[in-house]
């Protein structure tokens, strides 16, 4: 059937009137009495995982209606009850996976099948074997899985494109990442924190292709198993990787106005042993323009701050790593793997400044300025992972290391003159800084699984992390009307050292009770030590806590089958990385600074959801409703200095912060090559600062549509769309921004490559965004025009060939800082 091009973009761009209507549910199985029972545990035929909320039919020998059904729990468990004695089909199905059917007898008495396997469902293109196709959003009952390889309109594009597009994230226009309007959260690769993010994380999601990524996990509550940093959840990014048997790979590149990209995969694996290469360069351009204008209330009366600017940030780079794996049977693994990135990035960047109103601060200049900066980062990870074999599935033992080291290295030049205009008056003064930063981190981590009984576990684990942080800033000065050379500025040049010790302990009891409740019920112990030194302040300090952090979940599966009720509480720690607490103070802008505050502490955030899933084979529907509350929340607050004549950005525990918010997912598929998904947000945020004697709250939304067409064989077609309220912060409030795209994809080379032409934000070159700060001593509104019009064309190839290889791994999850924040 085809559809016209307009009923997919109205279908992309408007809201969905069909979220309103109920999914649509399974055949009513036929009533039947008896006294009957089978059970089972139904798992992937590959990994030996349990296949969570399969579908389990019993049909009769001949005929398709069913006369009882199920749905298996989180750990792939399921009984049917009330059974007439006979011989009778047995039916599993899930997305991804081939249906099993086999014959089964029906006794008066109960039956249990054990495990049975389903095999992911797959097609031969060439030599490749590919795996059925996932639906794009998947609703699990801990996480939301948004499958990035099935949207075409991220073909070209970094990870800040896919998150962009993920149900209940946030990206904003200057890439900083939120999960229900907290920015408090951390981003792991592969379940692994990474070096690469630990700096300035929204340039580092433009370093990963969108073509690598597999999928985006979004936890909203996690377990004790996991850190408990991060008040506002936790994200995972999924590479592509293949653990299959065979030689295979993929290489890939883009084009486009705004980013270039060029990215390839090899993997071999033969016997127990295997090999898995990647290998990425990337280029990325981003030009704008903002004018800012501030009033400021000040003892001598009243002065007015205004600025032109236009700048351009230029970025290089690549990214490689290779793994080796090792099974000396399906019960043992082991992992070794190596990743590095390099980023280079140049920002030429030209203002024009004037103040007027005191005449005693009356200034005019223009300033030239090139930034340069350079990353470099590594991570060494090893883990060995113990499993029990079919007779003991559900028990697992793991011990993973890992090593991080990230050198980030940022210099500017400028030269300022006394005109309105770059070169149009006298050169008076100029500026050369250094700022050198290094993270260094190791983590040694043990977990283990046990089964008690036949449907409870109990998980405990133990886990240390060693962070060495320093900052070495210094800045040279030089006012030609007074010296002949540059001269070192002691007030603006330091050195600062930070150690972070963490080591922690966890417990987290699985019990199902009664066949339609589930229960877990953790609880986690962490210790930190903190060291700080100012090498040229001669000053120091040292200080320990130790916090007990308890999690809660509770499922109840509903009497029909796929619906599902589930209550979670969780305690969370967010501690600041070295963006909230280096001291250097940017002053790029005389007029207007910022630094961090190495006085922070960490803040602590309980988090309370309700959320109800259901799903079909047509349709799903996922609604939360929930509340974030942070007694000592770290905000970014600004001041004015009279002596500097100057406002200041920097970080405090100096507010509450209570967030309360009801989240929707749905999907339907009204024709077999037709998806449509939307999703919403809505939150109300409340922040009380007494230090500050100020009290904000505001009302924001925001939205996400998708909808996909499969064409024929070859093409397909797919548009994205969402929109934003804008925010607000303790002191300020940002404006919304709405984003599109539309993407089609061709299958070329007999299946074996993809050609796509993405083009989004289309209709205009760029916008302008607004933020507005209102404190006591002075208001202030910011102005950028960013150009957001992005055409892509990128190719993808795949080879080799593949079969299936059964080994268990387990990662690195080191979600417990907080991370973001400005390069500083």
């Amino acid at each position: 059937m085809k559809y016209p091009l307009a009923l997919l973009l109205a279908t992309a761009a408007a809201a969905p009137a069909w979220a309103q209507a109920p999914a649509a549910k399974p055949p009513t199985p036929k009533v039947v009495a008896g006294t009957g029972q089978l059970r089972g545990q139904v798992q992937d035929a590959t990994t030996k995982k349990p296949v969570e909320y399969a579908t389990v039919l019993l049909l009769p020998a001949e005929g398709t209606s069913p006369i009882a059904s199920a749905t298996a729990d989180g750990q792939g468990r399921f009984e049917l009850t009330r059974l007439p004695a006979g011989s009778f089909r047995l039916q599993l199905s899930f997305v991804g996976y081939a249906p099993l059917i086999q014959p089964v007898t029906v006794t008066s008495a109960a039956t249990d099948l054990g495990t049975l396997t389903l095999a992911a469902s797959a097609k031969t293109l060439g030599e490749v074997s590919v795996t059925g196709q996932r639906p794009l959003v998947e609703t699990r009952p801990d996480r939301l899985v948004y499958n990035a390889e099935q949207d075409a309109t991220s073909a070209g594009g970094t990870a800040t494109d896919v998150l962009r597009k993920t149900p209940l994230l946030n990206v904003d226009v200057d890439g900083n990442v939120q999960l229900r309007g907290s920015s408090n959260l951390r981003i792991l690769i592969n379940n692994k924190p990474s070096a690469m993010l630990a700096g300035n994380l929204a340039d580092a999601l433009k370093q990963i292709p969108a073509d690598q990524i597999k999928a985006i996990e979004v936890i909203t509550s996690p377990s004790s198993k996991y850190d408990a940093e991060g008040s506002g959840g936790v994200i995972n990014i999924v590479l592509k990787k293949n653990n299959l048997q065979g030689t295979n790979g993929n290489i890939g590149a883009g084009v486009g106005n705004r980013n270039q990209n060029v990215n390839g995969s090899f993997n071999v694996r033969q016997g127990k042993l295997g090999v898995n290469t990647r290998l990425s360069g990337y280029y990325n351009t981003y030009p704008y323009r903002s004018s800012t204008s501030r009033t400021d209330f000040t003892s001598a009366g009243t002065g007015y701050f205004n600025q032109q600017t236009t700048s351009s940030s230029e970025g290089t780079g690549g990214y490689g790593q290779v793994e080796l794996t090792y099974d000396p049977s399906t019960k043992h693994s082991f992992t070794l793997s190596a990743n590095g990135n390099l980023y280079r990035s140049n920002s030429p960047q030209n203002f024009v400044s004037q103040y007027s109103g005191i005449p005693a601060l009356d200034t005019l200049y223009a300033r030239d300025i090139a930034q340069r900066y350079v990353g470099r980062n590594y991570d060494f990870n090893a883990g060995y992972t113990r499993t029990f074999g079919p007779e003991q599935p559900r028990r697992e033992w793991s011990v993973l290391a890992q090593h991080t080291r990230s050198t980030n290295t940022g210099r500017y030049s400028l030269e300022q003159y006394h005109a309105a205009a770059i070169e149009a008056g006298p050169l008076e003064y100029q500026e050369r800084n250094s700022n050198l930063s290094r993270n260094l981190e190791t983590t040694l981590q043990t977990d283990y699984t046990h089964p008690l009984k036949e449907k409870n576990t109990l998980e405990v684990g133990a886990k240390a992390i060693l962070r060495q942080v320093s900052s070495d800033y210094s800045l040279d000065t030089l006012l030609r009307a007074r010296q002949v050379d540059f001269a070192r500025s002691p007030r603006r040049s330091n050195a600062f050292d930070y150690q972070q010790d963490v080591a922690a302990a966890y417990g987290t009891l699985n019990a199902a009770a009664g066949k339609k409740y589930n229960l877990s019920l953790g609880a986690r112990l962490e210790y930190t030590r903190l060291e700080g030194e100012f090498a040229g302040a001669g000053s120091s300090f040292t200080s320990s806590y130790l916090n007990v952090l308890p999690s809660l979940s509770a499922t109840r599966t509903l009497k029909e089958p796929g619906h599902t009720l589930r209550l979670n509480y969780s305690r969370r720690i967010q501690r600041p990385n070295i963006y909230y607490l280096n001291p250097y103070v940017n002053v790029l802008t005389p007029n207007s600074v910022s630094y961090g505050n190495p006085e922070l502490s960490p803040e602590f955030a309980n988090n309370f959801e309700l959320s109800y899933s259901t799903f079909s084979k047509k349709s799903s529907l996922n609604v939360s409703t929930y509340l974030r509350y942070v007694g000592n929340s770290i905000e970014s607050y600004s001041r004015y200095n009279e002596t500097l004549a100057r406002t200041e950005r920097t970080f405090g525990n100096l507010a509450t912060n209570a967030t309360y918010g009801v989240s929707f997912y749905g999907s339907i598929k009204p024709v077999e090559a037709w998806n449509i998904s939307g999703n919403a947000t809505v939150n109300y945020t409340r922040l009380n600062s007494a230090a500050l004697d100020r009290k904000t709250q505001l009302l924001t939304a925001n939205f996400g549509f998708n909808s996909s067409w499969k064409i024929n064989k070859q093409y397909s077609l797919q548009g994205f769309s969402g929109f934003s309220t804008g925010g607000v912060g303790l002191q300020s409030r940002y404006s919304g921004y709405s984003y599109y795209s539309l993407a089609i994809r061709k299958n070329i080379l007999k299946e074996k490559g993809d050609l796509s032409l993405n083009a989004s934000n289309f209709l205009t070159p760029g916008r302008e965004f607004r933020n507005s700060t209102t404190t006591d001593q002075f208001t202030s509104e910011s102005v950028s025009y960013q150009y957001q019009r992005t055409i892509r064309l990128s190719f993808s190839y795949r080879f080799g060939k593949l079969t299936t290889n059964n080994a268990r791994r387990r990662s690195v999850r080191n979600d417990d800082s907080k991370g973001g924040g400005d390069s500083q």
